[in-house]
């Protein structure tokens, strides 16, 4: 069983948050978080369990949530487990049980005059075979294409993220090419960029395909601190001037670009995807 914890300061016992699957656990885990995030000042120990496929595991998972609500406050379970059976045995037990799958189905059935086929694991597993392929194939492109690492077929990409060092591109071609199976590459910019304001030459037939990402001066030095404390590189200096001219190149080629200093990869992305009209 895998286990994530989250303890705060504090002598009373924080409430066990249980997210349960009959998969990876991801689902269970954003959508259940998701909901939490309304509650930001209350302290949660979370506890993710995936891969639930039989009534027998059920079992044991209820027996566990229960013994955790014999030694402390009642926990609360977030469910995506698909088979009705399985889903019937986890509600049964002392938690205050929140069933995300079950809840929306019934409607979903009506809605689109069809069953539902009742199989587990389709939203992180392989049952949908093109996308799932697509996907990894989106992974190997970003990995190839990282940091300029790579000028081949340049032409394929659907997305290239310009920006200086330390400034979100890596995690954030991962994170579309993983998730949405966008076909990204990214491109750093260096100080010798910034002398004539045009885009690097590799760039140029591809302009349109370009989005920049900057940052916070002081931002940027703390995360470059940590790679080359003491460095020019990390100084405040040189992260405002690059940054600063990242900008002005951004304007002068008008090139889309964001703040990535107070963001999440997640919210990067779907920024991305929203200004650039990509759809997968």
């Amino acid at each position: 069983m895998a286990e994530h914890h989250t303890v705060g300061a504090g002598a009373s016992p924080a409430p066990t948050v249980f997210f349960l699957s009959d998969s990876t656990g991801i689902t269970a885990e954003t959508l259940g978080n998701t909901l939490l995030t309304q509650f930001p000042g209350q302290r949660l120990e979370r506890r993710t369990i995936p891969f639930i496929t039989t009534v027998e595991q059920a079992r044991d998972v209820v027996a566990l949530i229960d013994h955790v609500a014999a030694a402390g406050p009642q926990p609360i379970i977030f469910s995506t487990t698909v088979g009705q059976d399985i889903r019937t045995v986890l509600s049964q037990s002392r938690g205050q049980f929140f069933d995300l799958f079950g809840a929306h189905i019934g409607q979903l059935e009506q809605a689109l005059g069809t069953a539902a086929n009742g199989k587990p694991g389709q939203a992180h597993g392989v049952g949908d075979a093109v996308r799932y392929q697509s996907r990894m194939a989106a992974v190997e492109y970003a990995i190839e294409h990282d940091d300029g690492q790579s000028l081949r077929a340049l032409e394929r990409a659907e997305l290239i993220l310009i920006a200086p060092s330390r400034c979100g591109k890596t995690p954030t071609t991962m994170y579309l090419a993983l998730q949405h199976g966008i076909l990204a590459a990214n491109f750093p910019l260096v100080e010798e960029d910034f002398d004539t304001m045009t885009l690097p030459k590799p760039l140029l037939p591809f302009a349109s395909k370009c989005f920049g990402l900057t940052s916070q001066p002081v931002r940027l030095s703390q995360i470059r601190q940590e790679r080359r404390p003491g460095s020019n590189y990390a100084s405040l200096n040189q992260c405002s001037f690059e940054l600063r001219n990242a900008e002005d190149m951004y304007r002068a080629n008008n090139i889309p670009y964001v703040n990535s200093a107070s963001m999440s990869v997640e919210e990067i992305s779907a920024t991305v995807l929203q200004r650039m009209e990509l759809h997968h």
